[in-house]
This record gives structure tokens, sequence and C-alpha cells, in this order.
């Protein structure tokens, strides 16, 4: 269509002034240091540390809550604990895992996987806090259905300081850039990258539009609908795309301890082209914070829902999300890409560079990978549909026909989705998502303290 190159041209102006400003950087050792990484670095730090090391010694009770082993009938909410992971990890496990780590090498070499595992391994701390506190906070409506998020406990942290208007702007500015984040531009855009490399199809429209039908047939049902679709498609998801990662890491494998010596040595004696030290380790954690979102503050948001007594509970439950989605997918990824070579003096970006690392192996490894990458963005695209539901209601209410204008509206955005290059989405998404951060940083700062007196007691209930 003639409207696209206009579109694209304006599009990519304004992502690039809005990332600008939000990404507003200083000098750190020769690189740029964005003040909103190193903020959202910060707390993860601050809470490993502050709630001793959680994310390690919980492992093994997340591991007992999630397979129902503490099951209470009387339990309240909307969703089981699973499908609460399920939904938020369809949030998190998508196209940050394929494309987004091809981003993160691309920009910051091999070492810039050892700060995106290191980042995801700190950020199961940040999300321990900020489920629990979602579920804490969550306010149950009229017909019995719950919402929660970041939105609500930040209104009450500001409170507690004797700050009510304060509180209630954040909260609000929260839910604006929700709304705005939720957008499911990346993972229409790389699905239909993929769908044009592997089959030809060439019309961006089309496909968007096929795209958002298939959405809103999804999201009319609200998230039960949505549980019930994440809860099988998140396993066969990461089944299918695991195996198929497995399989060219298994016909590498003689190479696999050198890949790894690649990433350790990239991360601590980078390359000056990839910004030095600090601009690796940059590249790692703003990649990181996009595949997993701890800090962000969008995952809350379904845990809010989760059939619960116990906040800590799911807090444990939600721990478990940066290490399955980081830890362990983000790093096969990483060590196809870098096991195959395919970066080395490549001009691809995006899927199209983790694309030809699998067909690198095996010709049709691409066609495996369009049907895993176009679940994970399906997934995740009708998981933040949810999450910026329940932001635009906090701000307009939770009246029907404000829910359904909603709907209509985010599925138009998503049918343009596949019209964009692949960096000006990327820009846009991260300066939404970044900007969530800074609200909710702030209260899980201020509300630390009550976290750490509700693990106390929740583990002594345990034991007892």
């Amino acid at each position: 269509m003639t409207t696209e190159p206009g579109f694209r041209h304006a599009f990519e102006w304004f992502t690039n002034q809005l990332s600008s400003a939000v990404f507003y950087a200083i000098p750190v050792g020769g690189a740029e240091l964005p003040v909103v990484v190193l903020w959202l670095m910060a707390g993860a730090l601050f809470s490993t540390f502050y709630l001793g090391f959680i994310n390690v010694r919980g492992f093994g009770h997340a591991l007992n809550v999630v397979s129902g082993r503490y099951k209470d009938p009387r339990q309240q909410g909307d969703i089981t604990p699973f499908q609460a992971l399920s939904t938020a990890l369809s949030g998190t496990v998508g196209t940050g895992n394929i494309a987004g780590v091809a981003v993160a090498i691309t920009l910051g070499g091999p070492g810039a996987t050892f700060w995106m595992i290191l980042a995801g391994l700190l950020g199961m701390s940040l999300k321990f806090v900020e489920c629990t506190l979602a579920v804490k906070y969550r306010h149950q409506a009229a017909d019995g259905s719950y919402s929660g998020g970041p939105m609500y406990y930040i209104e009450v942290a500001l409170r507690k300081f004797k700050l009510p208007r304060l509180g209630k702007a954040l909260a609000i500015f929260f839910a604006m850039a929700c709304v705005f984040g939720s957008a499911g531009f990346v993972h229409v855009n790389q699905g239909y990258a993929q769908v044009k490399g592997v089959t030809g199809f060439d019309n961006a429209w089309l496909f968007g539009a096929i795209y958002a039908l298939l959405v809103a047939v999804v999201i009319i049902g609200g998230i039960k609908s949505i549980a019930n679709v994440t809860s099988r498609l998140v396993p066969m998801m990461c089944a299918i795309y695991l195996l198929a990662a497995l399989v060219i890491i298994g016909s590498h494998l003689d190479a696999v301890p050198a890949a790894l010596m690649t990433i350790v040595y990239g991360a601590f004696a980078p390359e000056a082209a990839y910004g030095g030290f600090i601009g690796v380790l940059i590249q790692g954690f703003r990649r990181a914070a996009y595949s997993n979102e701890a800090g962000i503050g969008s995952s809350p948001i379904a845990h809010a829902a989760a059939q619960t007594r116990h906040p800590v509970s799911q807090g444990f439950v939600a721990l478990l999300e940066p290490f399955i989605d980081t830890v362990v997918i983000c790093t096969i990824t990483a060590l196809v890409i870098i096991l195959t070579g395919a970066y080395l003096g490549s001009d691809l970006d995006g899927v199209r560079l983790t694309s030809s690392a699998f067909a690198s192996v095996f010709d049709w490894f691409p066609l495996v990978l369009m049907v895993a990458l176009l679940l994970f963005g399906f997934s995740t695209v009708i998981s933040w549909s949810y999450y910026g539901l329940k932001s635009w209601s906090y701000i307009f209410g939770e009246t029907s026909r404000v829910q359904n204008l909603f709907k209509v509206l985010f599925c138009m955005v998503v049918s343009i989705g596949a019209v964009p290059n692949i960096l000006a989405v990327f820009n846009f998404i991260d300066s939404m998502i970044f900007l969530m951060a800074v609200p909710n940083i702030l209260a899980i700062y201020l509300l630390m303290p009550e976290v750490k007196r509700d693990l106390k007691e929740y583990l002594r209930q345990l034991k007892s």
C-alpha cells in the first residue's frame, strides 16, 4: 500500500525521539548508561540482598507451590496459580526470547548474554516482591472478579507516606504507560518477518488484520479464556522451540564449552565496537528487562487474579518466570546464534538473525521457528491485552462499554503492527515498559520492609 512508507517514516521518527528522552544516559566508562536501566538494576540488586537471596533459597518451594502441593480449596481468585504463571509467562516468553536475544548480541556481542542471565537471576527477587504486593492489595469487583497490579499498590505505598495525590498520579502514569506498552507491535512484526522469510507472503496489512481477528476471538472471553489458552499454548510452544534449539546445540556439542567461554570473555573483555564493558552490560540488562519484565510491573496484573490465600505464596510462583524465560530459554537462543556463528559479519537483525542460525543446520528449521514464533507472539499479545485492559479500566472505569472500547482499539493497533521496522518497534515498546518501571520500583522500595515481614510470617506458618 502507498501509505506504508509514510507510516514507517513517521513511526521511526517518533520512536527515536521518544527513546532518546526515556533512555536519557549519563557517561560511564566511555559508554552511555541510561538512568532508567540503572534504576531497574538497582531495584533488582536491592531486593535480592534485602530478602536474603530469596531467588535461590525459595526456588524449591516455588516448584512445590506451582505443582499444587499446597492447594487449598478455600483459596480465592479467578484462576489457578499455574494458570497465573502460564498467563504471565506467555506475556514474557515470546519474541524477546527469539528476536530480543538476537538484538542483544547484534548490539552488545556474545557477552551481552552473560548480563542477560545475571539480570534474570536478580529479576527473580524483584518479581517475587511485585507479585506478592499485587495479590496483597488486589481489589474484588462487584461481579466477583479480581483486579490488581502496581497501580493499586503504588497508591497504597504513597498513601502510607502521606502523599495520596502523588500516589494517585503515579498510579495513573503507570497505567497509561502499560496501556501503550501493551501494543502488540513487536510480536506481530517479527511473526510477519518470519512468515515472509519462510513462505514469501508479502502483505503486512493483511497479515496484521488476520492476526488482530484471531486475537479478538480470544480476548473477548476475558482472563479465564486467556488463561485457558495460554495454559495450553505455553507448554506446547516451549517444547517446540526448545526441541528445535537443542537439536542445533546437539549438532555442535563439542563447541559448547568454547561458546560459553566466548560469552564470559565478551562480558568482561568486550570489543570497543560493542561499547566496551558498560555498553555490553547495558544491552544485556535492557534486553533481559524486555524479555522477563521483572520490575516492569506487568506480570503482577496476571498474578493478582490467582487463587491463593497468602500473597507470599504467589510471589514464590512468580519468581520462576525470569528463570524459565531468561536463564533457560534466552541462554539456549544465544547458544544457537553463537554456535552457528550466524552473528559474525551479518547485517541481519531480530528474528531474521535467529532464523539464519537455525537454517545453517537444517534448511527446513526456519519453518519450525515460524510456528514457534507465531505461538510465542500470539500468547504474548493476548496476555498483554489483559494487562492493558486492567490498566485502561483503572483509569476509565470497569464498565463493559469501557472495556469493549479498549478491546476494539487494541485489535486496531495489532492490525498495523507488521508495518514498522524492528528497531523502531523495540524503541517504542522499550520506552513504554521502562516508563512503567519508574513508579513501580519506587513503590517496591517503599513497601519492601512490609514484604520482608510477610515473608517471615509465611515461612513461620509453613514450618508449623
